[in-house]
């Protein structure tokens, strides 16, 4: 049974790029409520939602590549 190596490539290289962003994304949303004075706050927080939404993508989407690529559907 062996695997797709280019997906597993694949996968491997989306896990590898989500895993800043799971750092990031919650130190720009701390920064954003520490800084409630100014008036970038909503921005820099949507920013860091967002950030925090592509990496949990990000994530699921490298381990759902890896499992086809070991499974072969």
């Amino acid at each position: 049974m062996p695997s797709n190596q280019k997906l597993l490539v694949k996968g491997i290289k989306r896990l590898a790029f989500s895993l800043p962003l799971l750092f990031l994304g919650p130190t720009v949303i701390y920064n954003a409520f520490m800084n409630k004075h100014t008036t970038w706050h909503y921005v820099v927080l949507g920013f860091g939602i967002s950030i925090c939404i592509l990496a949990v993508y990000c994530l699921f989407s490298g381990l759902k590549t890896m499992v086809q690529s070991i499974f072969n559907e």
